[in-house]
């Protein structure tokens, strides 16, 4: 087989020497939190989903050695098989309890969580409903299960209420996907609407709490406390660990009956080495703080309406972003917005371009990382970096200035 049959390659590689040029693959020389050092300068950091700053605290890390030191750095099998540990148990456990639900799975992937859960839930009879913005794990998921998909406007409830109410009858199940907080525009979904229109159409729904678990509702509780919604009325929660819980993979929680089946039939679990014990120690141990140590949550929240407050007073588009640590600053252009984030860099600041075609070309923009960890000093020196690039834009007589 040549390479240059599989799908995308050719093109990719005409274009490999532009992207090598992009502030991608940057390397980070130590623990990403609101500050990070790339090539020895230290930057004020917005790149980073440590929303709570925990990452490389002294009670995680001991916790991982614990781990290491007990069940070495693999649990070398299946969890079906031998791969079982206490630490998996304990913390399904307590996502399940800190969430209010009765059952919960852990995965060795965020995105491969999505993709094996979807995928087994879902069949070609099926129909699986999902917000036009819903991440690529979901999409990615919804492909390898057969299911048709059809995606509504953005947090537009009457949408999905047409295609619910034309669709639901020709299919043997349907399944709403929306995710908690959305990732790149920093809205929450409408939680109270999808309850209702799921129970009259008797769907399944399922949300993806990748950016609201830990971060909104209370102590960080993720979007069904934010509603105050009993969280048994959303049939499959969907986190992920790497976030404000310090680790890597992701988990569903739900039902009993449901946790139960998944255990024994999802094949991306079934057969899959179980999570490393390190990475359950901390995913764990950072639980716990956030438990213990609810003022982290209301910083957070502090940190994200002040930045908020601030870019609206300069003018510029923050697009739907509200009541999240998820802080776009829309831009409109590719060119554009890889030049605003070199321009920021250039000051010291790490904040990343999504450009298209992650996002529409004409919805280019620079997004920002709230944490807990960022300091009113930080805020404040991003936000005069802005207005200072901002002013030496007008100044510019074209498009030709991007490069």
């Amino acid at each position: 087989m040549s390479l240059n049959l599989i799908p995308g390659f050719t093109d990719f590689q005409r274009t490999y020497s532009e992207l090598s040029q992009l502030p991608f693959f940057r390397i980070n020389e130590g623990i990403a939190s609101n500050h990070i050092t790339v090539k020895g300068r230290k930057m004020i950091n917005y790149s980073t989903y440590n929303y709570l700053g925990l990452n490389g605290m002294s009670e995680i890390n001991y916790a991982v050695m614990q781990a290491l030191n007990q069940y070495g750095t693999s649990v070398s099998g299946s969890r079906l098989l031998s791969g079982e540990i206490l630490l998996h148990q304990k913390l399904e456990q307590k996502i399940a309890d800190f969430i209010g639900v009765e059952d919960c799975l852990v995965q060795v992937g965020g995105h491969s969580t999505n993709v094996n859960t979807i995928g087994q839930l879902v069949c070609t009879q099926d129909l699986v409903v999902c917000d036009a913005l819903v991440h690529n794990s979901i999409i990615q998921g919804i492909r390898l299960s057969g299911a048709k998909m059809i995606r509504f406007k953005h947090n537009d409830m009457s949408h999905l209420e047409q295609i619910l109410e034309r669709f639901r009858k020709k299919f043997q199940n349907v399944l709403v996907i929306v995710e908690g907080v959305y990732s790149m525009d920093g809205d929450l979904c409408k939680l109270p609407e999808l309850v209702v229109l799921k129970k009259k159409y008797q769907a399944l729904l399922m949300i993806d709490e990748a950016h609201s678990i830990g971060t909104i509702g209370v102590g960080g509780r993720g979007i069904t406390s934010y509603y105050q919604t009993d969280a048994d009325e959303v049939d499959i929660l969907m986190g992920s660990l790497s976030k404000s819980l310090n680790s890597c993979g992701g988990y569903i929680a739900g039902g009993k009956s449901l946790i139960t089946f998944l255990r024994y039939n999802l094949s991306g679990f079934v057969f899959s080495v179980g999570m490393s014990p390190s990475n359950a120690a901390a995913a764990y141990e950072s639980l716990d703080i956030i438990e213990k140590c609810p003022d982290l949550i209301e910083r957070l929240t502090k940190n994200a309406e002040y930045f908020l407050k601030k870019l609206k007073a300069l003018g510029v588009d923050t697009g739907l972003s509200d009541q999240s640590p998820i802080i776009p600053l829309l831009i409109g252009e590719s060119e554009k917005a890889l030049w605003f984030a070199e321009k920021l860099y250039d000051k010291q600041i790490n904040a990343m371009p999504i450009i298209y075609p992650a996002v529409k070309e004409t919805e280019a923009r620079i997004r920002f990382f709230m944490t807990a960890a960022h300091t009113k000093q930080d805020l404040d020196q991003t936000i005069q970096a802005i207005k200072e690039i901002l002013e030496e834009e007008k100044h510019m007589h074209s498009n030709e200035c991007y490069i």
